[in-house]
């Protein structure tokens, strides 16, 4: 393994007490891969804002012992210059030195975007305001945006939020190698740099990972997806099947040199410890 292999994990913010004493008990499990820092989702709309507070100031107040820095989503769709601006001070008074800029999805019914209706903006308006205070990361999509235009047209898109001040992306989730090192390939002839960290997406059901991956844009490659179609309701033989495709798949990534692994853990422990583990990622 690279030195250089950087480790983080995705969060959605919990909504009951049992869902929060789960997220708190998998995070503590996820530590012995030294993650450099734990992502926590922000619903549609900032449907999830108080959660997601509440959860990363948690994450960060437990920095002095576990070392990992929180990273809360923060969505510009609907949101307004006052209220993102009150988000951020809000960030800053508890610590939080890292964000994940996105342009988010606008919730159903909602016609007005707000003061944004781009992530590069929202880049824009976070240095605008805060200089170098936090380090931002941004979405790229390697299989291509389900909205935009074209393959070049995404890739320019991208670069926007680049040259806006992004300091890493993290990527859609895919199953395909090749949709990666292609879209590496198209970012550096259009001169983008920085690091673009997989996103690994666990495989716990297959007609929920269907439905989100028709809507997100991320494919499922043909074999893969008749191969999941066989295990019907034998959840058993699905998750032992996907632990080993994600190992391989987690593998390949490391080969072709990724600058780190980010994985959306659905709340869960497993399989991003299985995976680690297998794959002696342990530190």
């Amino acid at each position: 393994m690279s030195h250089k292999l950087t480790i983080s994990c995705e969060f959605f913010p919990p909504k009951t007490d049992k869902g929060i004493e789960n997220m708190r008990a998998v995070r503590e499990r996820l530590i012995p891969l030294n993650p450099k820092f734990y992502s926590v989702t922000f619903g549609a709309g900032g449907s999830t804002q108080e959660n997601t507070l509440d959860a990363v100031v948690e994450i960060q107040q437990d920095k002095v012992r576990t070392g990992i820095d929180a990273a809360p989503h923060l969505s510009c769709v609907g949101s307004t210059t006052e209220r993102l601006r009150d988000i951020l001070a809000t960030y800053k008074d508890n610590g939080i030195r890292r964000l994940v800029a996105l342009r988010g999805d606008l919730p159903s019914g909602m016609r007005d975007p707000g003061d944004f209706r781009y992530a590069n903006e929202l880049v824009e308006f976070i240095r605008k305001e805060t200089g170098d205070h936090f380090s931002i990361e941004v979405a790229a999509y390697p299989e291509v945006h389900p909205q935009a235009n074209s393959a070049h047209a995404d890739v320019l898109n991208f670069k926007r939020k680049v040259d806006a001040g992004a300091n890493s992306a993290l990527t859609q989730y895919f199953y395909n190698i090749d949709a990666y090192r292609y879209f590496i390939d198209r970012c550096q002839a259009n001169g983008i740099d920085i690091p673009i960290i997989p996103g690994i997406m666990p495989i716990n059901n297959y007609s929920q990972l269907a439905r989100f991956s028709e809507s997100c844009g991320a494919e499922i490659p043909r074999w893969l997806r008749k191969r999941l179609e066989e295990f019907h309701d034998d959840t058993e033989s699905l998750q032992a099947f996907t632990l080993d495709f994600l190992t391989d798949f987690t593998q390949k990534l490391i080969d072709v040199g990724v600058p780190g692994l980010h994985f959306y853990t659905m709340n869960r422990v497993d399989p991003t410890l299985t995976i680690c583990q297998r794959l002696g990622l342990i530190r």
